[in-house]
């Protein structure tokens, strides 16, 4: 398989949603990805597998007598555009997302989720790697994140990158009234954070292979070529 991690791109929120519903069933309000790809605080990211694709049914632009058959289905109130208004489209599969919000010198992540068939196989750290050098990128020096009490794999990975434990937010998580560990990084830009990011890259890069930079020249993973290399 061969990864590769870039911005996200308003082709990707059917994708992007189907994994939130998958790992946050429970969050309420769900979000709203379209909003954020409008919010200038806000900056998101896809890890995709670059050996696959995805299809999707689209509308057509409505003209000629598909712009008549829209216009009926606006007059009847129906759910959803009949078939011979849509079309299918191939796009990349997406296995993972993160975002962040950035205020003042401060990136909040506000979410961080892999599809569960492709969960345990390190997608996730090449994530918040990628995420943290998104943060660094708009000028963050600090970031924060909530992750809940019970989930233990997530805060053993964030404190191998500089995550500790700041506060606990009592009966944050709605659904079940769970607790929320608050946690948050010294500075990201100091030498010895970038020094420790560094070897935390370059080991992953010895398990894979060299990693995607989000932004700037297209780079991808290819994990078995990682593992065959010397």
């Amino acid at each position: 398989m061969t990864y590769s991690v870039r911005r996200m791109g308003k082709d990707d929120l059917v994708q992007v949603t189907k994994i939130d519903r998958e790992v946050f069933p429970t969050q309420w309000p769900p979000a709203n990805y379209r909003h954020e790809l409008q919010n200038q605080l806000a900056h998101y990211i896809v890890a995709c597998d670059d050996a696959r694709t995805v299809e999707e049914s689209q509308p057509v632009p409505p003209n000629g007598l598909s712009k008549l058959i829209s216009m009926i289905r606006h007059w009847f109130n129906r759910n959803r555009l009949p078939d011979s208004v849509l079309h299918t489209v191939k796009r990349q599969y997406v296995i993972g997302f993160s975002g962040i919000w950035v205020l003042a010198n401060e990136a909040h992540i506000t979410n961080l989720a892999v599809r569960q068939q492709h969960q345990r196989q390190g997608i996730g750290e090449l994530l918040l790697i990628s995420t943290i050098d998104l943060a660094k990128e708009h000028k963050a020096s600090t970031m924060t994140l909530e992750v809940r009490t019970s989930n233990f794999a997530a805060q053993t990975l964030y404190n191998k990158y500089g995550f500790t434990q700041v506060d606990l937010r009592r009966g944050y998580y709605l659904d079940n009234r769970e607790d929320a560990v608050i946690m948050s990084t010294d500075s990201i830009t100091s030498h010895s954070y970038q020094a420790r990011l560094q070897e935390l890259r370059e080991a992953l890069t010895r398990k894979w292979g060299s990693l995607p930079v989000v932004g700037g020249t297209h780079s991808t993973v290819n994990p078995e070529e990682g593992k065959r290399a010397p």
